[in-house]
């Protein structure tokens, strides 16, 4: 087909299967995945489903998986040995040395194969949002993307399996997400936005008589009742949905009314959500959508009463299934979504207070002051001892000029200072390193960079297996590069938070920054 490119790399996708139960596949994790991979009628990865101790109900799966995705069952000791070391899901490119892993990582890889294979799909390049960040902050440091990617999908499982056998306790996640929902959004123009918003509300209070066009236009809306109406409908869901359909030819733009144009922006009305990162829909909607869904079916059963406590929760759930492709990819995944009743939305003084709710974690630690003798503190705390000491050889250095040029760090797009400085702290790394290394020992650069230390370490230690683990995509990619380079076949790369890694390790590498 014209505009569809094929992948020059093969690539497996690899799924945790512990569970099927009420037409949900568990982890989370897995459903959310597949959801992705159908909504974006995805083709290009080989989908293999992992086996667990605990995997029950497998001859149910074929009443919850898309038709349109070939998926394998396998055992985790089939799985390559770049992916034992990490959780899933992960993507691994053959050779199988470079893997991508984590939930966030992982669909944003998918959305970007998807596009790439078929560059005029651009609606789903769109799901990664404003300058294409949606979730890329990874959950160490962002309290968002940890509440999408890791504490509601795990909250929703525990809340499923303790309503198996008592009336459950609503998540405190749960909570805090429709207290998110209620907060004014905020977008790169929200000004403009803000000012049309206010236009908007001045003419809805003020209802002059109709001309002909506006009655003939009335007339139509009433025959056709079914069409939003774009004159009261919010100014949230006109914009919204305007990303999600066909466009117009705009009209001619009008000047704005004197009391628009020079309100304060302190008295302009705020946005409301239309979706959970505000106006428009993004990958954050696809990873809330299944573990909502599966909220609100035990919640419609069991704690009907407590729906009301969700009236913005309920109103996105409605929303959602209106974007386009949404119902089907649903339908395909076995997911039936539920009809709820039109709920009152409370004032933002009447909704939960996270005050009172245990359990909803605090990524921010105030009583950190920077510099390494806290954080020195810090790793005592935990049990991990500390010493401060002088170089055992300050005189030892790389003979760089020998080294390949993929060696140094001057291939990794730096300026000739910034390579000497690099080239003096690895100096230092790389003696220690070596001098205590063994053969088959298993090295671990965390938050590897452009892999400076890694690459220099593989090269000098071929007996070693090294393994760079690096979140920004782009920076492993840069270092994967250079070890093709150097043709170096005992180092792997991880595109992954550092918590996903589950490996053992005889040498690790981790540089505190302050």
């Amino acid at each position: 087909m014209k505009g569809i490119k094929k992948s020059l790399t093969e690539e497996y996708l690899y799924l945790d299967l512990s569970h099927q139960k009420e037409g949900c596949i568990f982890p989370l994790h897995t459903s959310i995945t597949l959801f992705l991979l159908s909504y974006c009628d995805c083709k290009i990865f080989k989908v293999c489903l992992v086996l667990t101790e605990e995997s029950t109900g497998i001859s149910l799966l074929k009443n919850v998986l898309s038709e349109d995705v070939e998926i394998q069952i396998i055992s985790r000791q089939e799985l390559p040995p770049i992916v034992q070391n990490c959780c899933l899901p992960a993507v691994v490119e053959r050779p199988d040395n470079f893997c991508r892993a984590g939930l966030a990582v992982v669909l944003r890889h998918i959305i970007q194969k998807s596009y790439e294979a078929d560059p005029s799909k651009k609606e789903i390049l769109e799901l990664l949002g404003f300058k294409k960040t949606c979730l890329k902050a990874c959950a160490e440091v962002s309290q968002w993307t940890r509440l999408c990617e890791l504490t509601i999908p795990l909250a929703i499982e525990n809340f499923l399996k303790e309503s198996s056998d008592q009336p459950p306790t609503i998540p405190a996640e749960i909570l805090e997400l429709e207290k998110k929902l209620s907060e004014p959004v905020r977008v790169h123009n929200d000004d403009k936005l803000r000012r049309q918003k206010l236009k908007q509300q001045k003419a809805a209070g003020v209802r002059p008589s109709l001309d002909k066009e506006e009655t003939k236009s009335k007339a139509h809306r009433q025959e056709t009742s079914e069409e939003v109406d774009s004159s009261s409908a919010s100014l949230e869901l006109r914009v919204a949905f305007s990303e999600l359909t066909v466009r117009e030819e705009p009209a001619p733009a009008n000047r704005e009314p004197a009391h628009v144009r020079k309100a304060r922006a302190s008295d302009l009305p705020p946005l409301d959500h239309v979706f959970v990162e505000g106006l428009y829909f993004t990958l954050a909607d696809i990873v809330l959508l299944p573990c909502i869904h599966h909220f609100l079916v035990i919640i419609c059963k069991k704690l009907s009463e407590k729906l009301v406590e969700f009236p913005l929760l309920a109103a996105w759930y409605q929303r959602i299934q209106e974007v386009p492709r949404v119902k089907t990819t649903a339908s395909q995944c076995g997911i039936q979504f539920l009809h709820l009743p039109e709920l009152q939305t409370t004032s933002n003084e009447q909704q939960p207070s996270l005050d009172e709710v245990p359990c909803v974690e605090e990524q921010n630690d105030p009583s950190f002051i920077g510099g390494p003798r806290p954080t020195m503190t810090k790793l005592m705390e935990k049990g991990i001892e500390v010493m401060f000491s002088p170089h055992p050889c300050p005189t030892w250095t790389l003979d760089w000029d020998t080294l390949p040029a993929a060696v140094s760090p001057k291939e990794g797009k730096m300026s000739s200072d910034r390579a000497l400085r690099k080239q003096q702290q690895l100096n230092n790394l790389v003696y220690v390193v070596t001098n205590q290394a063994k053969p088959g020992d298993r090295i671990v650069d965390f938050c590897s960079g452009g892999g400076h230390v890694g690459i220099v370490l593989a090269h000098m230690l071929p007996s070693c297996q090294v393994t760079l683990i690096e979140n920004k995509e782009l920076s492993l990619i840069r270092a994967k590069k250079r070890s093709d380079k150097l043709g170096l076949s005992n180092i792997w790369f991880i595109q992954a938070n550092m918590e996903y890694f589950t490996g053992t390790f005889n040498i690790g590498h981790f540089i505190i920054t302050w």
